[in-house]
């Protein structure tokens, strides 16, 4: 059997496959709400034989937002449609977690399609973004308010409340969102926290929110359920963060009790040099495996089932995460089973759509 296919125990939850629906910004919503668009899009994707999925992030406190039109889990009404849609995924077989997030100097913005430029303080749908230091992500941006402790003890307030509501609407998974430039990767960078106090200079001071927030969350947070951490294992940037730094940080938060890194990189400074190609980050869910002994999930154009398959049997990671080729085939599970010549259990209702030799 392809090893993509393998079970997977983690805790007392087993995956079916080692396939993961990655977090994907749709922009649809409004004031937070969940909709029928998030119920359809995850739902077609559990439909489509994926283990586990994660919604896209899903913002904290209202100013914690990218756009004005990201989901939302900062009210306690945010939660009744997440529960339809959790019961809704549970019912195909599959687990569900949601990434909790702030966006921090990257909020405030437009929608993708409707140019994704920032909106300034005190024009409609815009607001004062918060950040490790007063500095804009791009010159010409408005520059975030450096948060202070009373704002940084609201920070972690926010995500222990979020946590609770995502408990409530049934997600098996929390995933903190420490990546692509938002505001735990922006105290996390030497390049962004420019802080003089117990936040800010040393490697040490700067992974502290990071940790409070992990204590924070597992305050509340079942002990039988997942908990992951999305990082950005690289900037590409000189000076900034490291893949030697993400192995250090692994360390720790496998010693507070998270189960997974999920290894992303850069979206922290507009210097970053990418040199995209498949696969382009597997190499960092691979040495962070290997040197923090910790279960990691590689991302990044990964884009093939056989490509999946061989990242999984050569032990580069333990859970492939996909985002834009999910997009591209909801059903990309069920392909990658035939393609790969696994036996897979289709949806009834789709059974006589199953590929065949």
């Amino acid at each position: 059997m392809a090893n993509l296919f393998s079970p997977i125990t983690i805790k007392n939850i087993e995956l079916k496959n080692r396939i993961v629906v990655s977090p994907m910004c749709e922009y649809s919503s409004v004031d937070g709400f969940a909709n029928n668009w998030h119920l359809v899009h995850l739902g077609a994707r559990a439909v489509g034989g994926a283990a586990l999925l994660i919604t896209e992030a899903n913002a904290v406190s209202p100013e914690a937002r990218i756009t004005y039109a990201d989901l939302g889990i900062w009210k306690d009404e945010h939660i009744e449609k997440l529960k339809e849609i959790t019961d809704f995924v549970h019912e195909q077989g599959a687990y569900i977690g949601t990434q909790l997030a702030h966006a921090g100097r990257k909020a405030s913005h437009e929608k993708p399609w409707l140019g994704g430029a920032q909106i300034a303080s005190g024009h409609e749908n815009g607001w004062v973004s918060v950040s490790a230091s007063a500095l804009p992500f791009t010159d010409g941006e408005e520059a975030p308010a450096a948060l202070d402790k009373a704002g940084i003890e609201k920070v972690v307030a926010d995500f222990k409340a979020a946590a609770i509501r995502a408990d409530k609407a049934g997600f098996d998974l929390i995933e903190l969102h420490g990546a692509h430039g938002y505001l735990i990767n922006q105290f996390l960078s030497p390049l962004s926290n420019k802080r003089t106090d117990e936040y800010g200079g040393s490697f040490d001071n700067r992974i502290r929110l990071l940790l409070e927030l992990v204590d924070a969350v597992h305050e509340v947070w079942p002990a039988e359920k997942l908990f992951f951490v999305r990082i950005s294992a690289t900037e590409w940037v000189d000076g900034g963060w490291t893949v030697d730094d993400s192995v250090a940080l692994a360390k720790i938060l496998k010693t507070k009790g998270v189960d997974l890194i999920d290894c992303s990189s850069g979206g922290n400074s507009p210097l970053q040099q990418i040199p995209l190609k498949l696969g382009y980050q597997v190499e960092f869910a691979e040495k962070v495996k290997r040197e923090a002994e910790i279960l990691t999930g590689a991302v990044g154009l990964i884009v093939e089932s056989k490509q999946a398959d061989e990242i999984i049997s050569s032990g580069q990671a333990d859970l492939v995460f996909l985002a834009r080729e999910e997009l591209r085939d909801p059903n990309f599970p069920l392909r990658a089973a035939f393609e790969l010549e696994a036996e897979v259990k289709w949806p009834v209702q789709y059974e006589r759509a199953k590929f065949h030799k």
